[in-house]
């Protein structure tokens, strides 16, 4: 394993607003989600085919002596068929054996081959300083040259070597270069330097002698054009987390295509770095997007077509949704989730799960001799999903679950956790509290109900005054979701608590309205967008100014929403720019005329950036979110090439129309709020 990074190159890591990871590689600007590795991705099983991990020597006219590498070969390796190559550099403490001592890259590829997840290849593990001399005890200083002299080396005797040793593609479609800190900056410079060599590239965690952004790529274009694959990779809680957050802002203010990825609570450490090696092999030698970033079962286990009755693995546990002392429903460790009823007078029961568990439902129960149905479920995705049971053709709620409104009434709800992630939990931070209010309405002639999230600290310093983020739910639920299933209150209490986000008051109204008179609510198509929008500005907003202890103007204002609360922030942001400042949209941004659309507000970029501090678009990628992903990249794209540069765009690759998505938006969005007015 490589040294611990010395004191002088540790800098200060920067703030994360990145959640997840940058899009496919097609897509500069994207946001995606990788799912981590599956349980046991680094361990050797039993029972799989095993490639073979070599020393050679070289000669190297660089140093002008012998110089020694590792070598993988892949399970099967033939010498009458063409591999393509994968460089993979070490760290400042590390050489040619680093990855075999701390990164087991023989078992990792080993694994993936056996699971069909990764194109066969040879690996090629060098001694990344071009000295005959140096080693990883040498001061640091004087090892630089030799990091940065290993670029000739590389190009003049290694990869002429490997390509007459070993029957590799000798063409630039089929090398890769990657490396971990040190060598994660060798492989930015080296591969970005030399794309008539390289087509696939990726930084690990890249350390301090990564090019400066502005030197990294001479013609950015040539880049965009050329590049197969630019993989840029670090853990937030990585002191040189800097150096790639530098790296991706300038791809993506530059429009080359790139994949970003921020390993939550990740470190300077092996851990991250066999985390990005299997995510990286996944992804080379590959046409793109043929392999998604992140499968929407977690933990990468294959998805079953039918549900299984037959006991798990591994006993579970219980929910963080069960209703008290509840046992079921359990997850377990791969995701998989059992469900039970105790119906001993009914004759055929099922889980309903077209809500949000899977498409591949409902899954029938299986009774057992005391009356009690139970089912084991194919692995499930993180987050908060709504479900009901079938009992004898009738849909009722699950006993053992908390419900949550959600599909227009109340709705049974399980949360099944995301390894590694907990952004929204409620940690040992200051809490703020989530507040309940009634308010006469004059719009709609009725008392209305609001749910208001003020921060920590509010009620002890009665004299400072806050921003307020007017953010709205989705069709079928109410203003109640952002704080039970989104998890709102957490979420802003651990960005707060990191100072990441400035402390602001989040107002959570119904969005739906029926004006004085009327004689019901509007439903389903008819949602009266017009009458809401009264409400917000007429009524809501004066309301809280009055009663809560804000910034009354319209730079301390943002509103956000999901879904149908997206097209309503899009609606009443947009139009209302005396009123509000910023305005985010998660999964709800559709295609607009960029000339008309909200008054005309798109047409002069310019006047756009004047008056809109954030134009925030976030969604998913399949499902209900596929044609929202679309119209949102669209608008962004069209504004960005029009001039307009206070809009942004990010996505979560496998995510879906849920809460887990718009976690990570909101995650992602309040810490861009009211920056320039702390």
């Amino acid at each position: 394993m490589s040294q611990r990074i010395p004191s002088c190159f540790v800098l200060a890591v920067a703030t994360c607003l990145v959640v997840g990871t940058t899009g496919a590689a097609d897509e500069p600007t994207a946001q995606v989600k990788f799912g981590p590795p599956p349980a046991g991705y680094d361990v050797r099983r039993e029972g799989v085919a095993r490639g073979k991990l070599e020393t050679v020597e070289y000669h190297s006219t660089t140093v002008g002596g012998k110089r020694r590498a590792r070598v993988y070969t892949p399970p099967g390796y033939a010498p009458d068929r063409a591999y393509p190559v994968l460089y993979l550099l070490h760290g400042i403490g590390g050489d040619e054996n680093e990855w075999a001592r701390g990164g087991a890259p023989d078992v990792i590829l080993d694994n993936l081959y056996a699971d069909q997840k990764a194109v066969p290849m040879i690996v090629v593990l060098p001694n990344g300083r071009a000295s005959n001399d140096l080693t990883a005890r040498d001061p640091i200083p004087k090892q630089s040259p030799a990091f940065a002299a290993f670029e000739k080396e590389l190009l003049a005797d290694l990869i002429p070597f490997v390509e007459k040793t070993y029957p590799v593609k000798a063409a630039r479609d089929s090398r890769a270069i990657a490396g971990l800190s040190m060598g994660g900056g060798q492989a930015l410079n080296f591969g970005l330097g030399n794309l008539d060599t390289f087509a696939w590239v990726g930084g690990f965690s890249s350390a301090p002698n990564t090019r400066p952004p502005a030197a990294l790529i001479k013609d950015h274009a040539e880049a965009a054009r050329k590049l197969k694959l630019l993989y840029v990779a670090c853990g937030d809680k990585d002191g040189l987390f800097r150096i790639s957050e530098g790296v991706h802002q300038m791809l993506d203010d530059k429009k080359v295509p790139h994949v970003y990825r921020v390993i939550p609570g990740g470190g300077h450490d092996f851990k991250v770095w066999r985390s990005d090696l299997y995510t990286f092999a996944r992804l080379v030698f590959r046409d793109p997007g043929t392999e998604k970033a992140a499968p929407a079962k977690q933990g990468d286990a294959p998805p079953a077509k039918t549900a299984s009755s037959a006991g798990p693995a591994d006993e579970g546990t219980p929910a963080s949704t069960n209703v008290g002392p509840s046992g079921y429903p359990r997850v377990h460790a791969d995701g998989r989730v059992t469900f039970r009823l105790r119906a001993p007078g009914a004759t055929k029961v099922q889980v309903f799960t077209n809500y949000g568990l899977g498409s591949d439902g409902p899954w029938d129960m299986t009774k057992g001799g005391d009356g009690v149905w139970s089912v084991t479920s194919p692995p499930v995705a993180p987050g908060l999903h709504y479900y009901e049971l079938i009992v004898d053709g009738a849909r009722v709620n699950d006993p053992g679950s908390e419900s949550f409104f959600g599909t227009g009434k109340p709705t049974s709800g399980i949360e099944v956790p995301e390894k590694g992630v907990d952004f929204y939990h409620a940690k040992a931070v200051p809490h703020g509290e989530v507040r309940s209010r009634w308010y006469p309405s004059k719009v709609t002639g009725q008392a209305r109900h609001v749910v208001v999230y003020t921060p920590p600290g509010y009620d002890a310093d009665t004299a400072k005054r806050y921003p307020v983020l007017y953010l709205q739910h989705g069709g079928g639920e109410d203003e109640t979701g952002w704080s039970r299933q989104g998890r709102v209150n957490f979420i802003l209490d651990n960005l707060i608590a990191e100072k990441k986000a400035v402390p602001m008051i989040v107002v959570m109204e119904k969005g739906y309205a029926a004006r004085a008179g009327a004689a019901a609510e509007p439903k389903g198509k008819g949602f009266n967008f017009g009458t809401f929008e009264d409400v917000v500005v007429k009524d809501l907003v004066p309301l809280v100014d009055a009663t809560y202890r804000t910034v009354a103007d319209r730079d301390h204002r943002a509103i956000a929403g999901l879904s149908m609360g997206a097209a309503q922030a899009m609606q009443i942001g947009l139009t209302h720019l005396d009123a509000f400042s910023a305005v985010g949209a998660f999964s709800g941004a559709g295609k607009v005329d960029p000339k008309t659309a909200y008054g005309g507000v798109f047409a002069d970029p310019a006047a756009f950036d004047r008056k809109v501090n954030l134009l925030y678009l976030h969604s998913g990628t399949v499902g209900l979110d596929a044609g929202i992903h679309r119209g949102a990249k669209a608008l962004y794209e069209g504004l960005r090439q029009a001039g307009a540069r206070n809009v942004v765009f990010r996505d979560l690759e496998g995510q879906g129309h849920e809460w887990q998505t718009w976690r990570y938006a909101l995650h992602d969005f309040a810490p861009r709020l009211f920056q320039g007015t702390k």
